[in-house]
């Protein structure tokens, strides 16, 4: 064989063999992600809790600190959380719920009448339901429809169910919350001392990327919190301040939701739009000055509060945040997707810097 020859069958074996990597590694990895979303329901408490203790670990050393016991720590730390939540419900819970409840027995008569709007604002609207196949007769009676005896059971008996099986999953993670919590701090180091197949060089790096991962996401969630609560709060007193009935118990609710991005707009928007025109005292004034309230909230939090508090820190961008939720949502499932998108998505990242700088050489 020629030079040349030898040449292109070392390339090609090269290229043949870098081909069965990726396709290995691609597969091991789509392998992982569907074990993940088959057992979802078991991780989740696990995650949870681990997450948690990542975000309250430095309330808790500082407990542990000043009392220099880990199990008083422990208890010192949760009292100081749950009393002021204690006082709080006590004081204004009562209220929260009566709200609640009769946010819920006014939510169908709220639909049967933005049907109705519909219908006469919209009136080629009810041929096109009929096309489409979509009972819209059925859709006018819903107020009645959900006031059945028997529909009212079976609603209430799957959420019992459903109540019982978040109260296990509450239970569960904070088993782990607790024990994440007082065990030992674990560093990228104590990692990859685990694996020592690895050379020097590679657990260095390998330590690396997990330190950097832990403070991305203990610094996201974080701050991610403190800015939800503030936009609860700036949303709540907006909405009552316009008049809107239930107005700070729902705006509150979206800013807290809003630690999925969007994702509490998506939930509440529909229920103070519909109360604002229709509602007590509604009208498109209302109606107007509940959206303004909204976009207000909008250009604040986007120009103002989230950079000045988040900033940057996962370099993902705030696109880069929405589309990880809609990604691990479709790969493991809403629940564990929604949970573990900003850290998957910021391990993405990192890791990626990390080697484009160590194995790319850049372009001059």
């Amino acid at each position: 064989m020629t030079d040349f020859q030898k040449k292109t069958v070392a390339a090609g074996a090269t290229m043949l063999a870098l081909t069965l990597v990726v396709a290995f590694v691609a597969l091991l990895g789509w392998s992982i992600l569907k074990v993940l979303s088959y057992v979802s329901a078991a991780i989740i408490p696990v995650v949870t809790g681990f997450f948690l203790s990542l975000f309250f670990k430095p309330y808790y050393r500082f407990w542990l600190k000043t009392v220099r016991n880990p199990t008083l720590a422990l208890v010192a730390m949760l009292a100081s959380i749950l009393f002021p939540i204690g006082v709080f419900a006590w004081h204004a819970g009562s209220l929260a719920v009566e709200q609640i409840v009769n946010l819920i027995a006014q939510g169908p008569e709220l639909v049967a009448k933005v049907l109705e709007w519909f219908r006469v604002t919209f009136p080629r609207a009810r041929s096109l339901l009929d096309q489409l196949g979509v009972p819209y007769a059925e859709l006018l009676d819903l107020y009645n429809y959900f006031g059945g005896y028997g529909k009212a059971a079976k609603m209430a008996g799957s959420g019992a169910l459903g109540c019982l099986s978040t109260l296990a999953t509450v239970f569960v993670s904070l088993i782990f919350f607790v024990f994440f919590l007082m065990s030992r701090p674990r560093t990228g180091a104590d990692i990859v001392n685990e694996l020592p197949f690895l050379k020097e060089e590679t657990r260095a790096f390998v330590a690396g990327q997990i330190d950097a991962f832990v403070n991305i996401l203990v610094s996201f969630f974080q701050r991610q919190t403190l800015i939800c609560l503030l936009e609860g709060v700036m949303y709540g007193v907006g909405f009552a301040l316009v008049g809107l009935q239930y107005g700070f118990m729902i705006g509150f609710v979206l800013g807290v939701l809003n630690l999925i991005p969007m994702f509490g707009s998506l939930v509440c928007l529909p229920m103070a739009l519909p109360l604002a025109y229709f509602g007590q005292g509604g009208s498109a004034m209302r109606l107007v000055l509940v959206l303004g309230v909204w976009g207000l909230g909008q250009v604040a939090d986007g120009y103002f509060i989230t950079p000045r508090i988040q900033g940057n820190k996962t370099g993902l961008g705030y696109a880069g945040v929405v589309f990880s939720f809609f990604f691990w949502s479709i790969v493991l499932g809403p629940m564990l997707g929604l949970l573990l998108a900003i850290p998957l998505s910021a391990f993405c990242t990192v890791l990626w810097r990390a080697l484009k700088s160590r194995y790319i050489k850049p372009v001059v």
